[in-house]
């Protein structure tokens, strides 16, 4: 599948300026409970806006407390439910980056599946009907392609996915995938966030994680309008009678224009942080350890002692994982085992890396 797109100017201006602030990201080590705010924080954002834009009535802090507290909000239960899951497919998103698991189909149906019902949920089916997307007053304004053709569109996406990624940008690549879903509509509903989800999962999964400090679904729920506007490529609302053949450069322009405004925002917020602040020789502690650690380092601003639950939880793997993970950690020297018992056992942290915290 070959897709119909231009590299102008502002394209590449905005791939630059992407790339920029990538590099200097990724070059600033940040004390990690700061960084876990900051991550935290982006996490919840990108919750808040990608469901706000399907019309959950949730505030940005009552998704917070959500998250944070569990706490419920009666007669509101599937705004809380859908605050829940979405945040849970994200920490699914890190963890199979995490485990540098393939995009497949498969997964991409489970992170629907999650989206909609919860972690336990087998992966959902590509639709078996039509999907006709209509305004209020019942006007046409998108018909996806038939039913029958989904799934040989979706196996070719993730097919493009794969190989597309030795000859284009990631950003590129992310850019026309999101497009590419909501234009296949391979569910009855819950396109969008799937696609906003598969969207951080490419981005993530490039090396285009950025500490995980940022939220693309608030450019687009702030500007909805426009994030609407820019994915009709085409005036004829039908998929086989021009959206199959668009130009997508307007598109891939929104995208990263929005991606570029994203980035230079927590390009500002990590400066924020750390200007006009002495080198600290603390932190250069910090430049063996991998993210995975560093969040880990996190956990000891509130507390002298973790187990593997807490491990797990935090990054959204296995206990019998995160156990590994603290043995490896022990090993490196700067966890130390507080409690050998099998079943308490508990890790401190080594002497000079308390002076990071």
């Amino acid at each position: 599948m070959a897709y119909n797109f231009s590299f102008t100017s502002s394209i590449v201006r905005y791939l630059q300026t992407i790339e920029r602030v990538r590099q200097t990201v990724h070059l600033t080590i940040l004390p990690p409970v700061i960084a876990e705010q900051l991550r935290q924080q982006a996490y919840i954002r990108s919750t808040h806006y990608s469901t706000r834009i399907e019309g959950n009535r949730l505030t940005l802090k009552e998704t917070e407390q959500v998250i944070q507290q569990g706490r419920l909000f009666p007669g509101r239960e599937r705004d809380v439910g859908e605050v829940k899951r979405y945040y849970k497919s994200l920490q699914q998103v890190e963890k199979w980056v995490e485990g540098k698991q393939k995009i497949t189909e498969a997964r991409i149906r489970k992170i629907h599946a999650l989206l909609y019902k919860g972690s336990r949920a087998k992966p959902t089916p590509y639709r078996d009907g039509q999907n006709v997307i209509r305004e209020a007053s019942g006007e046409i304004v998108y018909m996806p392609p038939e039913a029958e053709d989904v799934p040989g569109l979706m196996a070719e996406l993730v097919g493009w996915i794969h190989q597309s990624q030795a000859d284009l940008p990631v950003p590129v690549i992310a850019g026309i995938a999101h497009y590419q879903f909501v234009t296949i509509h391979p569910f009855y509903d819950g396109n969008g966030r799937s696609a906003r989800t598969l969207t951080t999962w490419l981005l993530y999964q490039g090396g285009y994680d950025l500490g995980k400090f940022y939220a693309l679904e608030e450019f687009y729920a702030k500007d909805l309008e426009g994030y609407y506007r820019a994915l009709v490529t085409h005036p004829n609302h039908n998929y086989y009678f021009g959206r199959v053949e668009a130009d997508l450069t307007p598109w891939l322009d929104y995208f990263l224009r929005g991606m570029s405004v994203v980035f230079e925002r927590v390009s500002e917020e990590v400066e924020t942080h750390s200007k006009g602040k002495p080198v600290d020789e603390n932190l250069e502690l910090l430049r063996p350890l991998d993210h995975r650690a560093r969040r880990i380092l996190s956990l000891f601003a509130r507390q002298d002692f973790i187990k593997s639950s807490d491990v797990a939880n935090l990054l959204a793997i296995s206990t019998r994982q995160a156990r590994e993970l603290l043995s490896k950690w022990a090993a490196q020297g700067w966890l130390v085992v507080a409690d050998p018992s099998r079943r308490g056992r508990k890790y401190r942290l080594a002497g000079e890396y308390k002076r990071v915290i």
